[in-house]
């Protein structure tokens, strides 16, 4: 696609269908209510002419602390479109991560659900920039109610003067270590993620319906559940809920989604749903997507056996907005992430940047043109990630000759063990395919003369109590599996895995466990 100098992107995924005659047409379904293209036109409009009216100007950044709701979809486009940055905000950290993201963009205005509100308030005496917090439900003292704000304004807005190169939104990496970044996208970027993935990949066209159990304040959902439907005039099901598997069993039935995106632990959850492929309904379901962390082989053939639904995993990242390697429909790999998405570019380097040879591990670059324009007020970290029109994207993967490109770690999760790399997620795969595990997260540990080996915490199935014997079993059947030398030699049994809003292990936290009960001494 041929995007024009003069773009912006909420006239392209807003307007554009209105004006085109689709104002009728179903743009989002959300807890029983059907709502039109004509609707989200007028609710980012009374929006963006709300945000107008409290000064908020070109350019500058708006937070939204939203579930997935109209509200959150009104207020990102009606920031965009008055040139405006929305900062789509995590809803599940803590006020001191508030604190630090709304003081790092300062933001004058936030706009947040009730029951988040009073976790800016708590910090509220500590926020430098922010001079108003809109509440969508009832305010408190001091707070503008959101559906008042903007009750009164007019159903219609002219779009700011943008070009396709201009800042359009913000998105704050999920911070599995380090303070968050700021990941700063362009108006276009949205527009090449949907001419790539979301052509090529989910082959997406108007007659598609979407649900994703990812956010829409994290990259893969923003895509997933809004941008991507968008585009092709298309209708997204946004559900509020924490997504439990039996309730999202039950949407998917109920709402009749084409195109179902997850990550692979809610896929896990949902697969320990006893008769699930019997009590609900997916045979409206055509794609099962996958992202955000590796898809276990054996999560996908359990899948594919009981729903008879293929899951096309891929990887992707904040910094580059969406996917970049995908597998196809009908051409999976198990275990594999799949290849190229067309826009994208990536190579393999050692640690001196020379490219290596196919089937051995390096770092992972990607380039295309979705690429965020670097790290706001982060030079040191832009210039460790972007190098020219490359993005370290951090992650160990090997390309075989076909193309296709395997998973290996996180460039510091890999372990080093007998002088010999061991990859965390092989050794996690290896563990889900035993009937007793549901998942687990391998990381190094010392031994008795600190040297690394693999410690395993493992979540155990309903019906498998952790025992002695249970571990010896584990430790054997990897051996079975894999190099002896890539056995766990603990194993930890936990009632869950520290994660991230968007599912990732924490690894980092699981490290700090690790060093606390398994570090010197152990055997």
């Amino acid at each position: 696609m041929d995007i024009p100098r003069d773009f912006n992107a909420a006239c392209w995924f807003v307007d554009r269908h209105v004006t085109e005659g689709r104002a009728n047409r179903l743009a989002i379904r959300y807890d029983g209510r059907s709502i039109s293209y004509g609707d989200v036109l007028a609710g980012t409009n009374r929006c963006g002419n709300a945000l107008r009216r409290l000064g908020v100007g070109m350019e500058q950044r708006v937070v939204l602390l939203l579930p997935d709701c109209p509200e959150f979809v009104y207020a990102f486009w009606g920031a965009l479109k008055i040139g405006a940055v929305p900062v789509p905000t995590n809803t599940l950290l803590t006020p001191r991560d508030y604190e630090y993201i709304l003081n790092d963009s300062r933001a004058a205005v936030a706009i947040a659900a009730e029951e988040l509100a009073p976790a800016i308030e708590a910090i509220r005496p500590r926020l430098r920039f922010l001079h108003e917090l809109i509440v969508a439900g009832r305010p408190g003292p001091g707070q503008v109610g959101l559906a008042e704000l903007v009750g009164a304004e007019s159903e219609e807005l002219d779009a700011a003067t943008t070009t396709k190169d201009d800042v359009a939104f913000w998105l704050y990496t999920s911070g599995t270590t380090g303070t968050p970044k700021a990941a700063v996208h362009l108006h276009h970027d949205m527009v090449v993620c949907c001419e790539g993935f979301g052509r090529h990949v989910l082959e997406i066209g108007p007659d598609d319906r979407c649900f994703s159990v990812a956010r829409l304040f994290f990259a893969y959902g923003l895509g997933n559940a809004l941008y991507f439907p968008f585009h092709v005039g298309a209708s997204t099901v946004l559900s509020p809920r924490r997504p439990e598997p039996v309730k999202v069993f039950e949407i998917l039935t109920r709402e009749r989604p084409t195109l179902f995106f997850a990550v692979p632990t809610a896929f896990a959850t949902m697969l320990q749903v006893a008769d699930a492929e019997r009590t609900y309904d997916l045979r409206s379901v055509r794609l099962c997507l996958s992202a955000g962390e590796p898809l276990p082989k054996p999560i996908y053939e359990r899948w594919l056996e009981r729903f008879k639904l293929e899951i096309l995993d891929g990887i992707g990242s904040t910094e580059l907005c969406h996917t970049f390697i995908a597998n196809r429909r009908g051409q999976v790999r198990p275990g594999s992430s799949g290849t190229l998405v067309p826009g994208y570019d990536a190579r393999v380097v050692d640690d001196q940047s020379r490219d290596v040879s196919p089937g051995e591990v390096g770092n992972l670059l990607v380039k295309g043109d979705s690429a965020c324009a670097g790290y706001w007020n982060q030079h040191e970290r832009s210039l460790q990630t972007f190098v020219g029109e490359w993005v370290r994207t951090g992650d160990k993967y090997r390309r075989e000759p076909d193309g296709s490109f395997w998973y290996a770690g996180r460039a510091d999760d890999m372990l080093k063990v007998s002088g010999m790399w061991v990859s965390p997620a092989e050794v996690e795969s290896a563990l889900a395919e035993h009937p007793a595990v549901v998942e687990a997260g391998v990381v190094g540990a010392a031994d008795r003369d600190e040297l690394v080996k693999p410690l395993a915490f493992v979540v155990l199935a309903a019906g498998h109590p952790p025992t002695p014997a249970l571990e010896d079993e584990l430790k054997a059947f990897v051996k079975q599996r894999l190099a002896v030398y890539k056995y766990p030699r603990w194993i930890v049994f936990v009632g869950e895995l520290p994660k991230t809003a968007t599912g990732k292990i924490q690894r980092f936290r699981l490290r700090e466990t690790a060093a606390q009960a398994h570090g010197k001494g152990k055997s």
